[in-house]
């Protein structure tokens, strides 16, 4: 494969590489390996006591790490280091024998290389989620761990550049987009150095380490997507070239580089949207459509009124508001020359992931915050159950919430307005780079300003209403 033309990277500030410390640990060859091991030993918790194990959700370890923790460790990580779960990724771990049976040379279908399957993917698992209360089934939960296991090895087999990781999970697709706002990227210390080199390591791999399983180019690399932090071009550079560096906050947000692509829009202003659907499914008023659904259009069935709803959420709602938002952008720029849809949608999408992630924030951190603690009596059980007594003899079932309950709405509130005012100054930032005059400027990103406020405002007015407290004793039923 020839290696893409090289561009200004970034400038490495901080190197996470270079600390004394921490810098070994993570250049160690089996660091990744580790990493993956301990999600491994939790995927393998989950497989056996979702099969074998009480079919209470918040009884049963399955439920509890995958509903409740596992979702608030993710955007916590996101938040502070970047793309961890990526990097320890236990559906990667048999990518090795995987690609032993794969043909080599063979790769993914040119119409598929998009983010257009891995919103499907989305659509498909939030869909399936409500339908079938996966949050309630331990063993329904389990089973969704092995189709993640069977889909990544059978990708893996059938092509050879990580396809699934790249193109279908949903949870890398999810990972990815919140990524762009992480504090860490990868990133070239001297790009002269890339310039000189003739191997490009880092993308084709060495005779004892991989390349980039998803085709990054070190010196070309400007955003975390695509990224699975699996630090294999570190350890493949024959020049120790590579950095894990610091970067400014918001920096691809602000940057101008996002690329324009219908399919990245959409999946970054879906993700918002999906947010809202998805604790819209946790408060009273989703029975009164879901009723009106069923007496007014004669919807019997119960995934088929999801269905509808969830297609009108998370597809029709979002399509609207980035098709709606470019298309008034546009007629309020002033001049006789004005820039093309696609071309505002690369502008101005940029400013849905903080306000997304805030809302993610919001509805996970809930999750954590009202349940956190269930963990405690749910391993003590667990250990009881198969002999051992080192976690106690008698689970505490009234362990759950980590905070007080009336904490919970101001945090939430936090944080959603904390991704509104971020969301809010990427849209200005662009608009002032556009090129235009104050009063022009303005009139550009207004509907997309418009469009982020609104959305704001219906996640403040759900996450006001009562919300099922899932996978904790408490809102067990």
């Amino acid at each position: 494969m020839a290696a893409p033309s090289l561009a200004r990277p970034p400038t490495p500030r901080l190197d996470l590489l270079r600390l004394p410390w921490l810098g070994r640990v993570l250049r160690w060859r089996w660091s990744r390996l580790a990493l993956q091991g301990f999600f491994l030993c939790m995927a393998v918790l989950v497989l056996y006591d979702g099969f074998t194990g009480p079919q209470l959700a918040p009884a049963n370890t399955a439920t509890v790490l995958v509903w409740v923790h596992y979702r608030g460790f993710v955007v916590l990580a996101l938040l502070l280091v970047g793309n961890l779960f990526c990097a320890g990724c236990p559906f990667a771990l048999p990518r090795t024998l995987a690609r032993r049976l794969a043909r080599p040379g063979r790769r993914f279908p040119r119409l598929l290389r998009n983010k257009w399957v891995s919103i499907a993917g989305l659509f498909f698992l939030f869909w399936l989620y409500e339908w079938l209360d996966l949050w309630a089934s331990p063993l329904l939960t389990a089973w969704l761990v092995v189709a993640y296991f069977a889909g990544s090895f059978l990708l893996e087999a059938l092509y050879s550049e990580s396809p699934f990781c790249k193109y279908v999970c949903p949870l890398g697709a999810f990972n990815f987009t919140y990524s762009t706002g992480s504090p860490f990227m990868i990133a070239a210390r001297d790009l002269n150095t890339c310039r000189d080199c003739t191997g490009k390591e880092c993308l084709r791999g060495s005779h004892a380490v991989s390349g980039c399983g998803t085709e990054l180019f070190v010196p070309q690399i400007r955003s975390n997507m695509d990224c699975v932090l699996c630090l294999d071009c570190v350890r493949a550079c024959p020049y120790d070239n590579v950095a894990l560096a610091a970067r400014p906050p918001a920096f691809e947000w602000l940057s101008g580089l996002w690329p324009q692509r219908w399919d990245r829009a959409f999946l970054v202003v879906g993700l918002a949207f999906f947010a809202l659907s998805n604790a819209f499914g946790m408060v009273p008023p989703v029975r009164t459509v879901e009723a009106w659904l069923r007496d007014h259009l004669g919807m019997e069935s119960d995934g088929m009124r999801l269905l509808v709803l969830f297609a009108v959420g998370n597809l029709a709602l979002p399509a609207m508001a980035l098709l709606g938002a470019a298309w008034g952008s546009r007629r309020l720029t002033p001049g006789a020359v004005r820039p093309t849809m696609k071309a505002l949608v690369a502008r101005y999408a940029p400013g849905f992931v903080p306000v997304g992630f805030g809302l993610w924030l919001a509805h996970y951190g809930f999750h954590v915050a009202v349940g956190g603690l269930t963990i405690v009596p749910v391993l003590q059980s667990f250990m009881l159950d198969h002999g051992n007594t080192w976690l106690g003899t008698a689970p505490d079932w009234a362990l759950g919430a980590l905070l007080p309950i009336e904490w919970v709405f101001p945090l939430q509130v936090i944080a959603v307005l904390g991704g509104l005012f971020v969301g809010l100054a990427v849209v200005a930032r662009a608009g002032l780079r556009s090129g235009l005059p104050p009063d022009g400027a303005l009139r550009q990103l207004l509907p997309w300003a418009l469009v982020l406020t609104l959305i704001t405002i219906a996640a403040l007015s759900i996450f006001n209403l009562p919300m099922d407290m899932r996978g904790t004793v408490q809102g067990s039923g």
